[in-house]
C-alpha cells in the first residue's frame, strides 16, 4: 500500500530532525515536497467541496444558519479539511527551511568552510 501525503510529511519531517543532512539529499527532498504541493492542493480542494456540501445541506434543514455551520464544523468532512490544510502548512514550512538550510550550506561552501 502507497503511503499517505501526510505519511510520507511525517518521513521527510523524522528525517529532518534526524539531523545530518547532505545537500543532495535536502535538495532530493526538497523537489519530492514541493511536487507534493500540487497534490495536496488538490486534496484540499476536493475535501472543501465535500465540506461544502454538508454545509449546504445543513443549511437547507436548520432553522438557523449558525446552527448549520456549528453542525457542518463538527463533520468528518470539516476534519478532513482541517487537516489537509495543516498538511499543507507543514510542507510548506519544510519547504522553505530546506531551502534555508540549503543557502546556508552553500555560502559555508563558499567561505570554504564545512557543513
Amino acid at each position: 500500500m502507497e503511503p499517505t501525503i501526510r505519511e510520507r510529511i511525517q518521513k521527510y519531517q523524522d528525517e529532518i530532525y534526524s539531523g545530518n543532512l547532505n545537500p543532495d539529499r535536502l535538495s532530493e527532498m526538497l523537489l519530492e515536497i514541493t511536487a507534493l504541493l500540487g497534490n495536496i492542493g488538490d486534496y484540499i480542494t476536493e475535501c472543501d467541496m465535500a465540506y461544502n456540501r454538508v454545509l449546504s445541506d445543513f443549511y437547507a434543514t436548520e432553522d438557523t444558519a449558525n446552527r448549520a455551520k456549528i453542525k457542518a464544523d463538527i463533520s468528518e468532512e470539516y476534519k478532513l479539511m482541517k487537516q489537509a490544510k495543516t498538511i499543507e502548512k507543514v510542507a510548506i514550512g519544510m519547504e522553505r527551511a530546506i531551502k534555508y538550510r540549503l543557502r546556508v550550506m552553500q555560502s559555508e561552501m563558499q567561505a570554504g568552510g564545512a557543513f
